[in-house]
């Protein structure tokens, strides 16, 4: 079973900037439409970003707009995730998840969603 790796999660003063990047664990499988979710402590798992396959569509959460960034390098099969004027609140561990196939929809329901990486912690302090 593919996996998906994030990495650059971290400690960070209120108003800094994080950048995560998410890759598959199998470099010949292809990512397709892409998306970043984060888990609060107590909370459930909430859709933040998306990027579809040749990242000409994007989609973010109301928290996300404004400040965070989703991008993709094909040429690298790697998704971004770019995270400015961090607050407190950003607190959570971050997911990237991929779905099953080609040419599908961004969507926000964690269960569109089929390959799942562990997850980076990003915590935000005052």
């Amino acid at each position: 079973q593919v996996q998906l790796v994030e990495s650059g999660g971290g400690l960070v003063q209120a108003g800094g900037s994080l950048r995560l990047s998410c890759a598959p664990s199998v470099h010949t499988f292809v990512l397709n439409v892409m998306a970043w979710f984060r888990q609060a402590p107590g909370k459930g798992r909430q859709f933040i970003a998306g990027i579809n396959d040749n990242g000409k569509i994007t989609r973010y959460s109301d928290s996300a707009k404004g400040r965070f960034i989703i991008s993709r390098d094909n040429s690298k099969n790697i998704v971004y995730l770019q995270m400015d004027s961090l607050n407190p609140e950003d607190t959570a561990v971050y997911y990237c998840a991929a779905r099953r196939a080609r040419f599908y929809d961004v969507t926000t329901s964690i269960d569109t969603y089929t390959y799942w990486g562990q997850g980076t912690q990003v915590t935000v302090s005052l």
